[in-house]
């Protein structure tokens, strides 16, 4: 069992940034990517980044190219998602996720290849 809390979130500016925070304990050697997804409102929920437990290798969003960064510590075990240049439009709800299969781009954009899930974390953005 891996348990995911996903910290962070709040109010910010338009323009402004915020770092979320996934802390992953338990069962983490099973762990072979983690994942941040959001779910705006009245949207689906869908992948924003992903890195490999091994921090070698990180999937973006076109969208979050260039705005976004994902990071994780590997001495405590937290994956960071660093948003920059936010807009009204990243205004969603944010789940980190840890999946166990093999990490591939096309894996890492799927829900479905994911176990664990947070409960996720709320990001308002305010024009």
């Amino acid at each position: 069992q891996v348990q995911l809390v996903e910290s962070g979130g709040g109010l910010v500016q338009t323009g402004g940034s915020r770092r979320l925070s996934c802390a992953a304990s338990g069962r983490t050697f099973v762990i072979n990517f983690v994942g941040w997804f959001r779910r705006a409102p009245g949207k689906d929920r869908e992948c924003v980044a992903a890195v490999s437990w091994s921090n070698r290798d990180k999937y973006y969003a076109d969208f979050a190219k260039g705005r976004f960064t994902i990071s994780k510590n590997d001495a405590e075990n937290t994956v960071y998602l660093l948003m920059d240049s936010l807009n009204a439009e990243d205004t969603a709800d944010y789940y980190c996720a840890a999946g166990t299969p093999v990490y591939t781009a096309y894996n890492v954009r799927l829900e479905t290849s994911y176990d664990s899930w947070g409960q996720g974390t709320q990001v308002a953005v305010s024009s």
